[in-house]
């Protein structure tokens, strides 16, 4: 399974948009790694976890063929996961497909994800056409194209919304866990994941250094959720712990969050991060 993680960034992207905070200054000024956009992560380039408006200009940024995407997975509605209205482009007058891209993408999310979507794609005739919306059933697992299966777990965030977090299996049997946005994984999850050998664990990591727990998570979170996994005979040393979903807020640059979470086993994310299991 290639994994490729396109954007790294909490709701304001980083640099953020307006900001002229010292550390906003500082990842422009030094670029590289330190520029990253909202969420989204490709999997073997046919299945897409969450799609930020950002998704286009990385698509173009690392060469990716979004008509080959069969399904797109939403965590939840936040603006920084779903920019519905490029979903419209995807249908005739826009898109001229092939017989190498399948005809329908379905979106997976919950009610609000529906909403986005039929709102998105009315003009052109609304789901049902080249973007179909299928409501997701927690801890029920849902046979993909291409032999992967996916289930919908509970997250620790958006009150007024139940979002999401995934579980995604490849045929080979390769599982992966997309882990943002969430608090501490909660006590469903943890029996939920029990016993399921983790190959790939991507984690929230909004405030840094910084303590939260109960809506998005900061490194502290991050050692405890890792923990309570270990614990569970979910993950081992050949897992790969990545992190992800960082704010400006969260004061710390990439080579500062790799200084801090490189000696605990984890990988710090960047936007085009390739990983492979």
């Amino acid at each position: 399974m290639k994994i490729q993680i396109l954007g790294t960034a909490a709701a304001e992207g980083w640099p953020a948009l307006f900001c002229n905070c010292d550390v906003c200054q500082r990842a422009r000024a030094l670029g590289g790694k330190n520029i990253r956009t909202r969420s989204a992560t490709m999997i073997d380039d046919q299945l897409l976890i969450d799609f930020s408006a950002d998704t286009y200009g990385n698509a173009l940024r690392f060469g990716l063929d979004l008509s080959k995407v069969h399904t797109l997975l939403v965590t939840h509605d936040h603006e920084d996961h779903l920019y519905a209205e490029d979903l419209g482009t995807r249908y005739t007058w826009f898109a001229h497909l092939n017989e190498t891209s399948p005809e329908v993408l379905t979106v997976f999310g919950n009610d609000r994800v529906g909403f986005q979507v039929a709102r998105a794609t009315a003009p052109y005739g609304g789901p049902g056409g080249r973007v179909a919306f299928r409501r997701v059933v927690p801890y029920e697992p849902t046979a993909l194209p291409g032999g992967y299966t996916f289930t919908a777990m509970t997250a620790l965030h958006d009150r007024a919304q139940q979002c999401y977090l995934y579980l995604v299996q490849d045929k080979a049997g390769k599982r992966m866990v997309y882990g943002h946005d969430t608090g501490v994984f909660t006590d469903d999850v943890m029996r939920f994941l029990a016993g399921q050998r983790l190959d790939y664990v991507m984690l929230d990591c909004t405030t840094g250094s910084e303590k939260e727990g109960s809506n998005h998570m900061g490194f502290a979170d991050d050692l405890l959720v890792r923990d309570m996994l270990r614990d569970a005979g979910c993950i081992d040393d050949k897992t790969q712990m990545v992190l992800t979903h960082f704010s400006h807020n969260g004061h710390l640059l990439h080579e500062e969050l790799e200084a801090l979470a490189g000696p605990e086993g984890f990988s710090v994310a960047y936007d085009g991060a390739i990983y492979e299991i």
